[in-house]
This record gives structure tokens, sequence and C-alpha cells, in this order.
């Protein structure tokens, strides 16, 4: 199946399933008056490479809508289609239950939650 939203990346493919959950992301994005057509999202390193053939551990998602952009900084692509369908949804709206199947966290995203708690 086809995206609508336009994918660009400097390290690589989307994950798989990244690529399965995104028409239903555009399909929320329709219901919400959203155009995906109109989107960009471009995927790269975060940070300078530290050794050589070693795969980032965090990548800078940078999504471009008209003249507008932002850039977030997430560990895998199904964190960030989280973050992103979360932003196209409105604050009143986000209770329902969403079409994107949520996961497991993984380690580096338990620690991340770890490491924002008070002390």
């Amino acid at each position: 199946m086809t995206s609508s939203i336009k994918l660009q990346s400097t390290v690589g493919d989307f994950a798989p399933e990244f690529m399965r959950q995104l028409p239903l992301v555009e399909a929320d994005m329709r219901a919400h008056g959203l155009e995906p057509s109109e989107f960009v999202i471009s995927k790269d390193r975060a940070g300078p490479p530290a050794f050589p053939l070693v795969t980032p551990f965090f990548h800078e998602y940078t999504v471009f809508v008209g003249d507008d952009s932002f850039t977030v900084t997430e560990p895998d692509d199904m964190s960030f289609l989280a973050f992103f369908q979360k932003r196209c949804i409105p604050e009143g709206e986000q209770d329902r239950p969403s079409t994107l199947r949520e996961s497991n966290p993984g380690l580096v995203r338990r620690f991340l939650r770890w490491m924002k708690q008070p002390i």
C-alpha cells in the first residue's frame, strides 16, 4: 500500500511496522480535516556518527507541511509515528481509542521514562 505522506530518509528505510501503520494514521488525519499528501516526513541521524558502521540510537524526524516544519528526536520509527498521530488529533478527542496499535516499550524507551522521573 502506498502512502500519501511523502517519506524521505538519509539513514535507511522506515521500519516495516511503520509502513503498515501509516495508512491508519493517514485515515485519522483525513478524519480531522488534514490532507496527508501535503506532508513530508524526513528521517535523519540525530547527531554526528560516534563510530563508523554503528547505527544511531536516535533519529531526527522533520515534518514539513507547506512553509512550516518541526523536528523531533525519537528512538525509533514507531515512537515517532505515535507522537505524530497525537499531534494530528485535537486535544479533546485524544481520549478516543487510537487506530495505531501501541507497542510494548523497548529498553531505551523504559530507560528514558525512568530518567524523566523526579528525584
